[in-house]
């Protein structure tokens, strides 16, 4: 029995070896087999497509190769397509850019703005008035000059607001002070603009064309508020206050109407720059 279980033994070990020799041998095979191969050959190969009855391979994709430009196009007649700002359209002829109110109106009335600036005046421009026979090509809104305020504000032309500012600033003000030692605090008006003839005659008054304005009333600092009605008897201080304010108006307006020409001038003094021939003012 032992001798059995010995000779088994010893045949199991040979098969062991044999198998171990078959392994080495296939690994010798597999390396021999790679080395014999190349990336060249590998890569090289096409599938291959079949074209009727022949078979043909792939071709290689050709090379693209992008497009040079040239950096500067040159162009004529129309203009590039890219707008050079934002008021050039493609394609389309060049706009120029919008000008300012300012840039619109003519060298007179920029002047006039500037000499309202140095007067102090607070206005705004206004849009152009157009109705029918009456109208203002450039009005201003003026709600203050310096620290007397306009209530409510007026639309005027520039020449007529700036007159107006430089009679408020020469001699209301310091009329005001002499008389009733206070500064003036509010002009009250009660027409401005407004597109109407002259009463009782068929003729437009200067109120349609922005040229006139009529003072109510006049607010110091003090309280005191100055009716332009003709005052009383014993207002001495008043009459003479407002009889200043006429008197000094003709240096600078053309027309001066107040209390005591007519009925319609009862309660206001009327101030206009009515161009006139042989420059004849009228003060009444």
């Amino acid at each position: 029995m032992a001798g059995r279980l010995g000779v088994v033994l010893a045949m199991a070990r040979q098969n062991n070896r044999a198998r171990s020799a078959a392994a080495r041998l296939v690994t010798l095979l597999a390396v021999a087999a790679l080395s014999a191969c190349n990336t060249g050959d590998v890569f090289s190969l096409q599938p291959a497509v079949d074209v009727g009855n022949q078979t043909a391979a792939v071709p290689d994709a050709p090379q693209y190769s992008a497009p040079q430009y040239s950096s500067a196009p040159q162009y004529s007649g129309m203009q590039r397509l890219v707008p050079s700002n934002p008021y050039m359209t493609a394609a389309y002829p060049r706009m120029d850019e919008p000008m300012s109110p300012t840039e619109q109106m003519p060298a007179s009335e920029v002047d006039c703005r500037n000499e309202l600036k140095r007067l102090g005046v607070a206005y705004t421009d206004v849009q152009p008035i157009h109705e029918g026979q009456c109208g203002i090509d450039f009005p201003v809104r003026v709600s203050a000059i310096g620290s007397v305020q306009m209530k409510p504000a007026a639309t005027l032309t520039c020449n007529m607001a700036a007159t107006f500012a430089t009679w408020t600033r020469n001699e209301l003000v310091p009329a005001a002070r002499w008389r009733y030692f206070s500064g003036v605090r509010t002009i009250h008006q009660g027409s401005s603009y407004s597109c109407r003839n002259i009463a009782g005659e068929g003729v437009l008054s200067e109120h349609g064309k922005g040229n006139a304005l009529d003072v109510m009333s006049i607010e110091l600092n003090n309280g005191d508020d100055i009716d332009v009605r003709k005052p009383g008897l014993f207002a001495f201080r008043t009459r003479g206050f407002l009889n200043n304010v006429r008197a000094d108006g003709c240096q600078y307006f053309t027309t001066v109407l107040g209390p005591g020409y007519n009925y319609d001038h009862r309660n206001h003094f009327h101030f206009d720059i009515k161009n006139r021939r042989n420059g004849y003012r009228a003060c009444r």
